[in-house]
């Protein structure tokens, strides 16, 4: 016997678990008033209807609904509809089903992107887009995204002029994850000419723009793609529920045969099941039902958030003021580093989660991340409250 590990992969070498995962890990206990996690209201997830639709295809398909397949047709022409409603002209067969957004991201992330390569991410971002990028070994540069307006697209400009030129770029342009703020109409159509003029493929990560609070959301920066240089990336896990693992991607119908192939290479197809089921869902015309209460809740909770904020850490801290999404960004004085404060905050029975799990060099520690759509209004309250508490401790001890 020999006690020597088997050498790994470059790309494995360059991953590192989210800071995000392990924080979470930490804040399940049912005691604890979670501010963390980005989940939708339970309450509110569509589970007779999502019952019966079940129901309906084990009746309707039997067995092959449970065998082996490839797309599902109708599901792929819902969202073709879907995308032209919102001012994206697709065929349903350059609508490609993935396993969730993340999965879409991974895909396009090996299509475009090699090791030791250029790529563009936002400086404050998910953790999935920063294991796509730097994760996979590329060298990323990184662009400021402003409270009060999203992206700097000045920033992203001189980041696609540099050489060598980035081989992609990846922009959350509603309601961003962690920091609540949407970019405008106009900045949308200038993002999608930019990546036309430098020739710099565009990843538009769009999992919220659903949850609007009010109206319509704006059309995505794939509508302004006159180049075919956008690829679009969707889901269905917070605008329908999580465990429905299904997502999609929207590029150049020339790169389907690619797509395809690295999709076969990670798991081969999406569940046949869940496919037929959510086209079951929309069939009839389901959606609308469910989503109308999910952004009211979400509105009132947001709503809620935004005034404990204003309650307790008025002069303190400044936040987004989101009008849609999950998330109310915070950040406080330089000198109070919440990734330190997060253990006392967890004994108050309150948890959040510190800025730096979304930046990759460890900075935002005076940052955190708030999530109002999974809890109650008086929940939100005195998770607030609690955590006023914590931080008045902190200021009083000095630590």
């Amino acid at each position: 016997m020999h006690d020597v590990m088997p050498s790994m992969s470059r790309e494995v070498n360059h991953l590192k678990r989210s800071v995000l995962r392990d924080l979470l890990a930490l804040a399940v206990d049912p005691t604890i008033i979670s501010l963390a996690g980005g989940l939708p209201a339970s309450e509110f997830l569509p589970l007779d209807e999502f019952r019966s639709c079940l129901e309906t295809v084990l009746r309707r398909d039997g067995a092959e609904a449970l065998q082996y397949s490839t797309q599902h047709a109708p599901l792929q022409e819902w969202i073709a509809g879907y995308m032209g409603r919102r001012g994206v002209r697709v065929g349903p067969e350059q609508v490609f089903i993935t396993n969730g957004a993340q999965q879409g991201l991974a895909i396009l992330s090996r299509l475009l992107l090699d090791p030791g390569e250029q790529a563009v991410i936002e400086q404050v971002t998910f953790p999935g887009i920063q294991q796509v990028t730097a994760g996979r070994g590329a060298q990323v540069r990184q662009i400021p995204t402003h409270l009060e307006s999203g992206a700097d697209l000045e920033a992203l400009e001189a980041a696609f002029r540099q050489e060598p030129r980035p081989r992609l770029a990846i922009l959350v342009p509603d309601f961003h994850n962690p920091l609540g703020v949407s970019l405008s109409a106009e900045k949308r159509a200038l993002a999608a000419g930019l990546a036309a003029r430098y020739g710099v493929p565009l990843i538009e990560d769009d999992p919220y723009s659903e949850l609007a609070f009010s109206g319509q959301p704006l059309p995505p920066i794939k509508a302004y793609d006159e180049a075919e240089m956008v690829f679009y990336v969707g889901s269905f896990s917070k605008i329908l529920a999580p465990a429905v693992r299904l997502g999609w991607i929207i590029g150049p119908a020339s790169m389907t045969p690619q797509i395809t192939v690295i999709r076969e290479s990670l798991d081969l197809e999406s569940s046949t099941l869940l496919q037929r089921a959510v086209a079951e869902f929309f069939a009839r015309d389901a959606f609308g039902r469910h989503l109308q209460p999910l952004r009211d809740a979400n509105r009132e909770r947001c709503e809620t958030l935004l005034a404990a904020l204003e309650e307790h850490f008025s002069g303190l801290a400044q936040w987004s003021r989101p009008s849609g999404g999950l998330f109310v960004w915070a950040r406080f004085p330089q000198e109070l580093d919440t990734f330190a404060l997060f253990p006392r905050a967890v004994e108050r029975r309150v948890a959040y989660i510190p800025g730096l799990a979304f930046t990759l060099d460890g900075s935002q520690r005076n940052a955190i991340r708030l999530n109002f759509s999974n809890l109650r209004p008086q929940a939100i309250r005195e998770g607030i409250q609690r955590l006023s508490e914590v931080i008045g401790e902190h200021a009083l001890s000095g630590a």
